[in-house]
């Protein structure tokens, strides 16, 4: 695309940012729809992500073996301050998440999935970036990156109400282009928004996953 999309992750998280800092101690402590991990913990994994590379991040998978659970918890409590105002500053500060190749579109569609998991909860809403949430949605729609995207939507046509995206062939998934994103994170939260004959076996899959609740880390 025109624009790279380390620039759409900073103003993507700059907007984030904004809207964390209004919060009070006890939204901090709200949950996500990230199951088990409060608000300061989301923003943690994701300053913790953005500071890790490739080697770095196959590093600390392997001494994890290979437990996301294990290796996403040890990055965001090396990240996270003593409080959540510390750690709001230290992700201020942070630059893009560049996994798994600088300026791909899997950084975005984690800073984009995460935001909406703190955001959605809190009764929060932001219009993500048209181009950059379109680049996501193709990225998601043809590639199994951590969360099984492809796979939950493989046999079904996905088409965005509000955006120029249609993807694949099958029963059709009818919604807005982020709800559209936040179901083949794995989200069930998003499947009311979404339409159309192909929607039960979408949530029968997403329902029925094991695939990490939580986009790449």
């Amino acid at each position: 695309m025109a624009e790279r999309l380390s620039r759409i992750q900073e103003r993507e998280r700059a907007a984030l940012v904004a809207d964390l800092q209004e919060l009070g101690p006890e939204q901090w402590r709200s949950a996500t729809l990230c199951t088990g991990w409060d608000v300061e913990e989301v923003v943690a994994h994701l300053g913790a992500a953005a500071r890790t590379g490739m080697g770095a991040w196959t590093r600390s998978m392997v001494r994890a073996r290979f437990d996301a659970d294990v290796h996403n918890r040890r990055l965001l409590e090396a990240f996270r301050g003593a409080t959540p105002e510390e750690t709001l500053d230290r992700f201020r500060a942070v630059g893009p998440i560049a996994l798994p190749f600088a300026d791909s579109p899997g950084g975005l569609g984690e800073l984009v999935v995460h935001a909406e998991d703190v955001r959605r909860p809190l009764g929060l809403t932001h219009r993500v970036d048209p181009a950059g949430l379109l680049v996501v949605a193709r990225f998601f729609a043809t590639r199994d990156f951590a969360v099984n995207s492809r796979s939950l939507v493989r046999g079904l046509t996905l088409v965005a109400s509000d955006a120029g995206f249609r993807h694949g062939s099958g029963p059709e998934v009818r919604g807005p282009l982020l709800a559209l994103v936040m179901t083949m994170a794995g989200r069930p939260s998003h499947l009311g928004e979404l339409t159309g004959a192909g929607v039960p076996e979408l949530a029968r899959r997403v329902g029925g996953s094991s695939a990490e609740r939580r986009a790449p880390a």
